[in-house]
């Protein structure tokens, strides 16, 4: 074969094959006899008709079409090895250059590429902060919030109170008898501490209620924007009349032992509290590291060189779309539905919406991959068992018993292959973090440091037990030298 390969811009290549006759002939003839068995040959038996019968009975347009498909399925996987060619994706026939000779042209999408610079120099201070007393507080109160109750309430009204109100709103400049824009004989309200984006009827209604009591009936007037949401109220001043008809207050348990033994974490309060402790540090680490690491990764890729086909984004696109379809689905929305409420079709979102998320996606995830190689994160037998262990054990506190999947073992033998690879992966991206964290922070670099200066020191010793050796080689040499000019005068003396 003859193969020329032509790189592409778009990090794929042209490959054009040349196929020697003889391999075309044999192919023809194999594609004879595969066509002989498909149907008759008067007087011949399947597969048994000589050559030159088929050629009379189909062809050799059939016989020719069948043959390009014998060599195709041969022919590109050798071209590929031949060439040194790394496939990111399957490659296309872009077309049939000639028939004899047979010459093939591909293009063929490559393995992704990644450069990442001296990645090592690369630095970020880690600067997480363990949750300080006030914010256990704060989380212990919104749990004590969320176990309260409300009663009835005779008095005036206050903050975090619940109340049912009759409001009735007219334009300042209404004509004798005109509608009011405003009308509601049951309206709810919540009276929050802080003002909320949204309120009904307008922005601070709730706080404006404050020291209204049961059956006391008060006027608000209000002067909405220019650019207000309902076009009929746009710049009008409306005068709002309101009813208290009802007023709960909210009734918090008490923070104690019993509380804690209500909620189902712990049997006392202090216990309550190290748990809440322990959730908002790991979900205030969880949250941390994520900004942190995505950050230092991001930093890399400002300096590092990534290359990919098309076809590699064109796939994380659809593995993007798919995760979006899924959680619609566990909400009970359809993914067509969800494109209708937002205005928009498969085409303007997959451009708009999935694809850039799918291009951050792969080009950090091809980052990851590369720094775990370089930096040689390897998984050890006795830590994958570990994970594998802790993975089964979890799923079985959550009622999940791999010993009675449907399917018999083949079932269960999937399962448990799925979790050892989960596994392998969960160990490869923690110690990918670890390492990452030791770059940025320049653990590494101050590690590798304090090694070479060891190393360093070490090697002093041995240089001393070699500078003492020559040392001692050179005092016979010295007193041997002595001697021989002692002699010498000697000899002089006596002449």
């Amino acid at each position: 074969m003859k193969i020329e390969t032509t790189p592409r811009e778009d990090h794929q290549v042209t490959l054009t094959v040349e196929v020697e006759n003889d391999r075309m002939e044999s192919a023809k003839h194999r594609a004879a006899r595969q066509l002989a068995k498909r149907g008759k040959i008067a007087g011949f038996r399947p597969g048994k008709a000589p050559y030159d019968v088929i050629r009379r009975q189909y062809g050799d347009e059939a016989i020719i079409e069948s043959a390009l498909d014998i060599l195709l399925d041969e022919v590109y996987p050798l071209a590929l090895e031949e060439a040194k060619i790394e496939p990111a994706a399957a490659g296309a026939l872009e077309k049939m250059e000639s028939v004899e000779p047979p010459i093939f042209i591909f293009t063929v999408p490559l393995k992704p590429e990644v450069d990442l610079g001296d990645y090592r120099k690369i630095r970020k201070a880690y600067k997480w902060k363990k949750p300080n007393k006030k914010e256990v507080d704060a989380k212990l109160e919104e749990l004590q919030k969320m176990y309260a109750t409300t009663v009835a309430a005779d008095r005036p009204v206050v903050e975090g109170d619940y109340v049912m109100t009759a409001v009735v709103g007219r334009k300042a400049d209404a004509a004798d008898g005109e509608e009011p824009v405003w009308d509601r004989e049951s309206h709810a309200v919540y009276i929050a501490p802080e003002e909320r984006p949204g309120e009904e009827p307008f922005v601070g209604f709730g706080k404006a209620l404050i020291g209204m009591s049961p059956d006391d009936t008060k006027t608000l007037t209000h002067t909405f924007a220019d650019d207000d949401a309902n076009e009929a109220l746009r710049g009008a001043t409306v005068n709002f009349e309101v009813t208290m008809k009802t007023v709960r207050g909210t009734e918090f348990p008490e923070l104690d032992d019993d509380f804690a033994k209500s909620v189902g974490a712990g049997d006392t309060l202090a216990e309550l509290r190290d748990i809440l402790e322990k959730n908002l540090e790991e979900e205030s680490r969880a949250e941390y590291d994520d900004e942190y690491f995505t950050e230092v990764i991001d930093k890399i890729k400002a300096k590092a060189t990534i290359k990919y086909p098309p076809q590699v984004l064109e796939r994380e696109t659809e593995a993007v779309i798919q995760d979006i379809t899924q959680r619609l689905e566990q909400q009970g929305m359809e993914f067509a539905t969800y494109l209708k409420m937002q205005s928009s079709d498969l085409e303007k979102f997959t451009e708009e919406e999935a694809r850039p998320v799918a291009q951050k996606r792969l080009e950090r995830g091809l980052i990851f991959d590369e720094l775990a190689r370089l930096e040689e994160i390897e998984v050890g037998e006795s830590d994958l068992e570990s994970e594998f262990n802790r993975t089964v054990m979890d799923l079985a506190s959550q009622g999940y018993d791999l010993n009675n999947v449907k399917g018999g073992k083949r079932a269960q033998q999937e399962i448990a292959n799925n979790i050892v690879m989960q596994s392998a992966s969960q160990i490869v991206t923690r110690r990918t973090l670890e390492r990452l964290k030791e770059i940025a922070t320049g653990e590494i670099a101050k590690a590798e440091k304090a090694a070479a200066e060891a190393e360093k020191e070490a090697e002093a010793p041995k240089e001393n037990e070699v500078a003492e050796e020559a040392v001692k080689e050179e005092k016979p040499k010295k007193k041997k030298a002595a001697k021989k000019v002692e002699k010498t005068t000697e000899e002089t003396e006596q002449d």
